[in-house]
């Protein structure tokens, strides 16, 4: 009890002070510097140099309780030294961000602070603005309501598609807006991102499930659901 409540009272400093000690007993301390910054994310960033260890962490998490600044000391110290710690810490976080009122601050802030480049949904082949309403039509009765719709401002065959809840977007890969991508190709990939507006995020304690169940089962009845993904590994 009594390290629990010596621990309510320490500045972030003199957090990252003893868990850098705890890592790394026989290295000298350098100076510590923790700063709240106004970050569009709960990202936080550690750099050690010329003596000095800086860290930086989004303002969102200026109010949170002091285990859980001690976890994200020994989350991101550990990743410094490429160290192992205890998966407890990992776990606390990650629950901590998980929980509701942390999700929806975390999104306003992404909503104010954010940048979201939407194209609009006109390309040089596809129009997604008509592929979306077809969707909408064949497979949600019409009744979803469009959200922002572009394509990506650079091609990429790694993340072809993405929703982003806090902007209310579906924007996919340019490199589908392409002749040689068959229609089939992209209807499935917007397909998905819609499913996304159709099954949120499951969030549970620690967990956050992105493909939930129903997700799933509603994505199989895509039809041409194998020859599209086939499509899409030949990009």
């Amino acid at each position: 009890m009594a390290v629990q409540t010596a621990l309510l009272f320490e500045t972030p400093e003199q957090i990252y002070d003893r868990v850098f000690r705890t890592l790394r007993p026989r290295t000298p301390v350098p100076e510590i510097h923790v700063r709240f910054r106004k970050f569009a994310n709960a990202n936080s960033f550690i750099r050690l140099r010329d003596g000095k260890l800086d860290v930086k962490m989004c303002d969102v998490l200026e109010g949170a309780p002091a285990p859980i600044l001690e976890s994200l000391a020994f989350i991101l110290i550990g990743k410094l030294f490429r160290r192992e710690i205890p998966e407890v810490h990992a776990h606390q976080y990650r629950r901590f961000l998980n929980r509701a009122d942390m999700r929806r601050q975390l999104e306003k802030v992404r909503q104010v602070r954010g940048r979201k480049f939407v194209s609009g949904p006109r390309g040089d082949h596809y129009d997604l603005e008509a592929l979306f309403e077809d969707l909408n039509f064949r497979f949600f009765d019409g009744l979803m309501a469009r959200p922002q719709l572009g394509w990506s401002r650079r091609p990429s065959r790694t993340l072809l598609g993405h929703y982003d809840p806090a902007h209310h977007a579906i924007v996919l890969s340019s490199i589908l807006d392409r002749a040689a991508v068959p229609k089939l190709a992209v209807e499935y990939v917007l397909y998905h991102e819609m499913l996304h507006l159709k099954h949120p995020v499951d969030h549970r304690g620690s967990r956050r499930c992105v493909h939930t169940p129903e997700f799933k089962l509603s994505e199989k009845q895509f039809p041409g659901l194998a020859e599209a993904k086939k499509m899409l590994k030949l990009l």
